[in-house]
């Protein structure tokens, strides 16, 4: 049997879905190629925003019109909010939680054998087990999930009732799942989770204790760490991570709003001082670092003037990238207690914006090293293309490189910035051939 794979939202909605997709091998239902027909379909969804929701709904049907007699699998974040909306839809068979995505080799292999549609939630108090995942995919790097859950319910995310509360693997299981990845020849290890700084929750063990164990595996040249909150990135992680050799100097950390006030609204754990002070942390002892930040426009209570605040807040501080996100409503949020709403119109321009500083932001981060040396992971390209991969401080590079230097660190020269793109041509230092 073959199986058609559909992934929506994070990277660690990728990565768990790798993880089912080798669980399925190992079952004899192999990965769907180019130009062949899938028995099974299977829809790994996310629920962030509204338009989240609409997109796996309609990418639902899209796969049910071209291949009718297929059964469709849908897990995630839009499964576990919306399971009898998600059942409805054309041609599901299955509707699993997002604890239950590791048990779909069983519930599939149940649908083969008796054809009888399932649905499979797990109430939210009861989301207790932790689900291990640590897979590459078709990447280069591996995605380590080392936590699940949050515990913080902000007033506009649905993410604790699509994950359940904070839990965590033990340092050990997460230690042995790299030396695994080292033996299979893996390089990089991006640390994932749902708020990975809440790692070790309940225990004597912290974030920091996991990135000193992960840091003495063998084998293991890089890691990053996926976002993590303002509040949990203690000055002792950064410091960590300014003397590892194994550490990439990347981070990404959630702002959401420039403005006190409407972080308050929001019910974040920090404010715009505390994320001041950690950016100016970090570019003190990592000056080189990547630094990507998370952001919500248009969110309810943010007026004229707190968008003002918001982006002259931004604009103050020497970062990277800005991953800017509309807001969006959605039910059962204690957002939408908030009076004042904001236009549709006005989210778009306060995005524009926005994202116009961090083009402007990634473009002066980036020049500041054209014209010199740094070294990169190559990842496989297509065929004919430029091998392409990320700097130690996560500038992508493009360069003409030999097909054997695949998941090899080279020496790369950065030599321009590619129009229209967020990439840099580089050749190879002399010897890397």
């Amino acid at each position: 049997m073959l199986c058609l794979y559909h992934t929506f939202g994070c990277k660690l909605n990728f990565a768990e879905t790798s993880t089912i997709a080798e669980m399925l091998e190992n079952r004899g239902i192999m990965r769907c190629g180019d130009g062949e027909i899938p028995d099974i379909i299977l829809v790994n969804t996310c629920s962030v925003t509204g338009e989240a929701d609409k997109k796996c709904r309609q990418t639902i049907r899209s796969f049910h019109r071209r291949y009718p007699d297929a059964g469709i699998v849908v897990t995630g974040c839009y499964a576990q909010l919306k399971p009898q909306e998600a059942s409805a839809l054309p041609g599901v068979v299955i509707v699993a939680g997002s604890d239950r995505k590791n048990s779909l080799p069983d519930y599939i292999e149940r649908w083969i054998a008796d054809n009888n549609a399932q649905c499979l939630i797990t109430p939210l108090q009861q989301m207790t087990a932790f689900s291990p995942s640590c897979s590459r995919g078709d990447r280069t790097r591996y995605f380590l999930k080392v936590q699940d859950g949050c515990d913080y319910w902000c007033t506009y995310c649905t993410i604790p009732r699509a994950r359940g509360r904070s839990r965590s693997a033990s340092i050990e299981e997460i230690v042995a799942q790299a030396e695994d990845v080292a033996r299979k020849g893996g390089k990089e290890i991006v640390i994932t989770g749902v708020n990975i700084g809440d790692f070790g929750k309940g225990t004597d063990k912290g974030f920091i204790d996991l990135c000193r164990a992960l840091d003495e595996v063998e084998g293991i040249e890089r890691y990053r760490i996926s976002s993590i909150e303002p509040n949990l990135l203690t000055d002792e992680i950064i410091d960590f991570v300014a003397q590892s050799k194994r550490f990439m100097p990347h981070f990404h950390i959630p702002l959401q709003s420039g403005s006190d006030e409407v972080l308050r609204l929001m019910r974040r754990h920090y404010d715009t001082a505390l994320f001041r002070r950690k950016i100016e942390r970090i570019r003190r002892v990592i000056p080189h670092a990547f630094i990507g930040v998370d952001l919500i426009v248009g969110a309810r209570g943010e007026t004229a003037q707190e968008f003002e605040r918001s982006y002259a807040f931004v604009e103050s501080l020497d970062i990277s990238r800005l991953h800017v996100f509309p807001y969006s409503e959605r039910p059962g949020t204690r957002a939408l207690e908030i009076p004042h709403v904001v236009s549709q119109e006005d989210k778009h321009d306060r995005a524009a914006r926005m994202i116009a500083l961090s083009d402007a932001r990634l473009a002066d981060f980036t020049g500041r090293y054209i014209g010199t040396g740094r070294k990169v992971l190559l990842e496989h390209s297509a065929a004919g293309q430029p091998m392409g991969g990320f700097t130690d401080n996560y500038i992508r590079v493009s360069v003409d490189a030999p097909a054997h230097l695949d998941n090899h660190i080279v020496n790369v020269m950065l030599d321009e910035a590619v129009a229209g793109s967020e990439t840099v041509s580089g050749h190879l230092l002399s010897g890397e051939e």
